[in-house]
C-alpha cells in the first residue's frame, strides 16, 4: 500500500440538492435508497433513462441542510438540467457548488486521517462525518478504495496536508482504481448505452432493490431476474500499446468486447462473459494482448 496520500480530483464536481422535499424527490429518481444517505453516510448511485440505460453515477451525502452529489465535472450541468426535469412542484433547489472540490484520499491509514477509522473493512463503507468546513466519507462501493472528500476549494490541499497526507498526481489514483475494476463514470460506460449490472453496481452498492421504483428500475430489475446480463467490466493487465477506449477486442477471431479507460499496463474492458470462460483463448486489441482478471469483489 502507498503512504496515505490525497489529489485533487478536478475531472469531479459537487452539486447540492437542498428543499425540504428533497429526500423524496432523489428518492424517486435514483437506483440506490436515499433515505441511507445522511451526515454519517454516503451512498452510490445512478440515474437511468426510462429504459434502464446509464446516464449518470455519483455519490450522493448529506451535509448541514443539503445533499451533495460528487458528479462529472464535465457533465455537471447535464446532471443539473436532467434532475430540474422532474423538480415539477418539489421543494427543491439543485445548485453547482463551485466552491467546494472532490478529493480522493488513498493510501495505507489514510482515511484514519480524516477521523474515518484507520483500516475500513466493508462494513463500514460509505461512513461519513464533517470535516473541517466539508464531509468526508469511505467510498460506499468499496472500502479497499479508502475515501473521498468534499472541501472548500480554496483550502483544501492544505487542510489535508495539516492532517498528514502526502500530495499524490490524479494518475495514482486512477493507477488504484483501475487495480480494484473500479469504473470512472462517462469513462467506462456509455451515456444511453450501458446498464448497471454489467458495470458492477450490484456489488458495489449502487442499487437497492427494496427502495420501490426509480427512473428505470423495471428493466433494470427484469435484467437482474431474468439472468440477462451477457457481459462485465472487467479489470485487464495489457501487454503492447495501450489501446484507446472503444477498440474491439477479439477472441478466435471473433468479437468479444470493447475497451473502456486504460492507464499503462492496465484498464478496464467490457467483456462478454463466453469469452472469459473461454480463457485458454487470448483476447486482443488491436497489437495489444489483454488479461482479464476477475475483481475479489465481483460475483460472476
Amino acid at each position: 500500500m502507498p503512504k496515505p496520500s490525497f489529489t485533487i480530483l478536478e475531472d469531479r464536481a459537487v452539486i447540492a440538492v437542498t428543499g425540504e422535499d428533497r429526500t423524496e424527490f432523489l428518492q424517486g429518481l435514483v437506483s440506490n435508497d436515499v433515505e441511507r444517505a445522511g451526515p454519517a453516510r454516503a451512498i452510490y448511485a445512478a440515474f437511468l433513462t426510462a429504459q434502464g440505460k446509464y446516464l449518470h453515477d455519483f455519490f450522493i451525502t448529506g451535509y448541514q441542510d443539503a445533499f451533495l452529489l460528487d458528479c462529472e465535472a464535465a457533465r455537471r450541468d447535464d446532471l443539473v438540467q436532467r434532475l430540474s426535469m422532474y423538480r415539477l412542484r418539489s421543494k427543491v433547489a439543485i445548485e453547482p457548488r463551485s466552491d467546494l472540490c472532490v478529493a480522493a484520499v488513498f493510501g495505507e491509514g489514510a482515511a484514519g486521517k480524516l477521523g474515518l477509522g484507520k483500516e475500513p473493512s466493508s462494513k463500514e463503507r460509505g461512513a461519513a462525518a464533517a470535516f473541517d468546513g466539508g464531509v468526508a466519507f469511505i467510498d460506499p462501493r468499496l472500502a479497499a478504495a479508502s475515501a473521498r472528500a468534499l472541501l472548500p476549494a480554496d483550502s483544501a490541499a492544505q487542510t489535508l496536508e495539516n492532517v498528514g497526507l502526502a500530495a499524490a498526481k490524479p494518475e495514482d489514483y486512477d493507477d488504484m482504481r483501475l487495480s480494484l475494476g473500479l469504473p470512472d463514470g462517462s469513462r467506462d460506460l456509455i451515456v444511453g448505452r450501458s446498464t448497471l449490472l454489467e458495470s458492477g453496481f450490484e456489488e458495489l452498492a449502487g442499487v437497492d432493490w427494496d427502495k420501490g421504483c426509480f427512473l428505470g428500475q423495471e428493466l433494470t430489475a427484469r435484467t437482474r431476474y431474468r439472468g440477462l446480463v451477457k457481459k462485465r467490466l472487467v479489470p485487464v493487465s495489457i501487454e503492447g500499446a495501450l489501446p484507446e477506449p472503444g477498440t474491439i477486442i477479439e477472441q478466435d477471431g471473433r468479437e468479444a468486447g470493447e475497451m473502456r479507460s486504460g492507464r499503462g499496463a492496465r484498464g478496464l474492458a467490457l467483456l462478454r462473459l463466453d469469452a472469459l470462460e473461454r480463457d485458454s483463448e487470448p483476447l486482443t486489441a488491436g497489437q495489444a494482448r489483454l488479461t482479464p482478471k476477475k475483481p475479489d469483489w465481483a460475483s460472476f
